[in-house]
């Protein structure tokens, strides 16, 4: 009878473990498909910025055809913004996008009739809005990975969960926070 019980203990011990493990798991591997999502979601947006950058550049290259120094800038920080396949690239990325976009925008403001464009102030209030969206999907890709890295932290899932393969994400933290604080705009 005693050996009945000390086997019906173990097997209940043996059953939480797996029930606990079993959700661990899964929550891990939800959080895991969530920050990827959310990532996907950045990439998205900033690749909508970039497209939508050779069209401004043409429009303020009609005013302003001497100012070929800010126009490579933003070709530049384009292209380096559309390579970045890491939080940390997209980082220094998006400093570089900032200062182009101010620079772009200070050509503008000389050029009043520019101002009066309507195909400006359309792709300007485009850009607004992606600028919007893309610091939205940053927010819910850091509050996606401090879960995750959360749950990868927490006593007893550290002990294991990097045996299952999973490994802490790292933020879309930006080095000049004050660059991205709101989007670029023009003073009219």
């Amino acid at each position: 009878m005693e050996l009945l019980i000390i086997f019906g203990i173990i097997i209940l011990l043996v059953v939480v473990v797996g029930i606990y493990l079993w959700a661990t798991y899964n929550g891990l591997v939800t959080l895991n498909v969530r920050v990827d999502e959310a990532w996907s979601d950045i990439t998205v947006q900033l690749k909508r910025r970039a497209d939508l950058l050779p069209n401004l550049i043409e429009t303020v290259k009609g005013y302003a055809a001497h100012e070929k120094g800010v126009f490579e800038a933003v070709t530049k920080a384009r292209a380096e913004s559309l390579s970045a396949g890491s939080p940390a690239e997209a980082a220094v990325a998006e400093n570089h996008m900032q200062s182009a976009l101010k620079s772009i925008f200070a050509v503008a403001e000389a050029y009043p009739q520019l101002q009066a464009s309507q195909n400006y102030l359309q792709l300007q209030g485009e850009l607004v809005d992606t600028e919007d969206k893309i610091q939205a999907a940053r927010r819910f890709y850091n509050g996606g990975v401090r879960e995750l890295n959360t749950k990868i932290k927490v006593f007893p899932n550290t002990l294991f969960v990097r045996g299952l393969g999973f490994n802490e994400r790292e933020f879309f933290e930006v080095s000049d926070s004050a660059a991205i604080a709101e989007p670029p705009r023009v003073q009219f």
